[in-house]
């Protein structure tokens, strides 16, 4: 047998991206974007009077940028210790940081009106379990957002290396290795059918492409980086929802809204308006 997969503990401090506050903030616009729209909420205060959790939340950046957006009560949870300590230094005023596992939180049943989950799942050693417990916080009428990258992305986002993540561990292990980027590839991606049975229990809305083709409504929220982006948007702005349904497998990262029971976008139909996934 393998070697048991362990917690990564103070992600922070080997993960320099954690810490490079223009990007995070840059991610958090695009979160509140979707999550304005999709709550049918407009203005500088999209998140008023909610009270609002940031599951993986390290450092802090994207939590500071979701209490910034109104959210009445604000919780930040990790247990990424060094990242929680920077974040309740700089943000502890408006943010309550918490210590604590995505499969215990310290929150009463239905008691969380929006959660964020973003680009966490990977990192995670039970993410099917954090989501069952982001089920049992998330109010009736609540909202979850998802940042979930693909296995099937081209670019391995953390390590750089093509196709990294289609392959089994041992072989990603010596991938990894032969171009000194680390001693082992610790993340584990899933497809998006995979992706799709982890949000068992959701009624799951997809904003990958309106994102993706329209980045000006989602405070330019792009999902590939670049010149690759610009190319990308200019091709599949005019490409026919059939054929950017067939992209969905490729894509690097999929952007979902879940909620518990039939609550739809809100906000103005879109150019390829969201779609339910799947009631799951």
């Amino acid at each position: 047998m393998g070697k048991q997969r362990q917690a990564q503990l103070a992600y922070s401090e080997f993960q320099g991206a954690m810490l490079d506050e223009e990007k995070r903030r840059r991610k958090a616009a695009k979160i509140i974007a979707v999550l304005g729209h999709f709550l049918g909420r407009t203005g500088e205060a999209p998140l008023a009077g909610l009270t609002v959790a940031d599951v993986g939340c390290s450092a802090g950046f994207i939590a500071d940028e979701l209490a910034a957006a109104g959210a009445a009560r604000t919780f930040g949870l990790d247990i990424d210790v060094p990242g929680l300590r920077k974040a309740a230094e700089r943000f502890g005023e408006r943010v309550e940081f918490v210590c604590a596992d995505g499969t215990a939180m310290p929150f009463p049943d239905s008691s969380i009106d929006v959660l964020v989950f973003n680009h966490i799942y990977e990192h995670v050693v039970d993410p099917d379990a954090i989501m069952a417990e982001m089920r049992r916080v998330l109010r009736p009428d609540g909202v979850l957002y998802l940042g979930l990258g693909n296995r099937l992305g081209i670019m391995e986002p953390h390590y750089k290396l093509p196709f990294l993540s289609y392959l089994p561990p041992a072989l990603a292990d010596r991938y990894v290795r032969a171009f000194g980027r680390a001693d082992s590839y610790y993340e584990r991606y899933r497809t998006r059918r995979g992706l799709r049975r982890m949000a068992h229990g959701f009624r799951v809305y997809d904003y990958t492409f309106p994102v993706l083709a329209t980045p000006e409504r989602f405070a330019g929220g792009e999902l590939f980086p670049g010149a690759a982006g610009r190319i990308a948007r200019a091709v599949l702005g005019g490409t026919p929802r059939a054929a950017l349904r067939a992209l969905l497998p490729v894509v690097p990262t999929y952007l979902w809204i879940a909620t518990k029971g039939d609550r739809r976008p809100a906000g103005p139909r879109l150019p390829q308006p969201p779609d339910p996934v799947r009631t799951l």
